[in-house]
């Protein structure tokens, strides 16, 4: 049986989420780690975007890393990471975060590139999204929809740690105590650890597991 075949980047916050949701459903994959300035020709036939993560799974195909997620929680969902009553204000968080946080944490980590404002200011944006998160998470003890984590919390956990790495004294610094718990808590976690294996660069002709 072929397996599915997924384009993925270590470093990338999307493929991260896909393999996240992946690793947890236990669906298995032939990975192909792309090196983003020598994209292989097969990604591209895949989707012409170019981007990652894409899975391929037969005919079918797969570009955006939210439905990659829902794709293999219809596999198997076994902690019930998507569970039926939550699937509005999951899709809201992870809508909110691609759309509205997405765009300040690209001007707050590559500021050079956006004179127009200082970093300060950018990061000053993303505190919006932080301090929505920190009330989320205080009211639901410890998880951003209740008292275990959801596919909003691994879906926007990727995004959140590439945020706070930008620079990590002030983020550990700053009052979002609820918010630095959540993010030690999920980076310190066995399904995170187990994603982040280090692959050689996917070659024609060679797989990669």
């Amino acid at each position: 049986m072929t397996l599915p075949v997924l384009y993925s980047f270590r470093r990338c916050p999307y493929a991260m989420r896909a393999r996240l949701a992946l690793a947890y459903s236990g669906v298995k994959v032939e990975h192909r780690e792309v090196v983003l300035k020598n994209k292989p020709a097969a990604l591209l036939e895949a989707s012409a975007k170019g981007t990652v993560p894409v899975l391929v799974i037969g005919n079918t195909v797969i570009d955006e890393s939210a439905d990659i997620m829902r794709w293999a929680l219809s596999q198997q969902d076994p902690a019930s990471w998507l569970p039926s009553q939550q699937r509005e204000a999951i899709s809201t968080l992870i809508w909110q975060n691609d759309h509205e946080f997405k765009p300040w944490l690209d001007r707050y980590k590559y500021a050079d590139r956006y004179p127009e404002h200082p970093m300060t200011y950018y990061r000053e944006q993303c505190e919006a999204w932080f301090a929505t998160l920190e009330s989320s998470l205080k009211q639901h003890d410890g998880y951003l929809l209740g008292a275990s984590a959801t596919l909003a919390d691994w879906a926007l956990l990727p995004f959140i740690r590439q945020c706070a790495h930008v620079d990590r004294t002030w983020f550990y610094a700053a009052n979002y105590p609820h918010l630095q718990a959540w993010l030690d808590k999920l980076l310190g976690s066995e399904l995170f650890a187990s994603i982040m294996h280090k692959y050689q660069p996917w070659e024609e002709g060679t797989s990669q597991e």
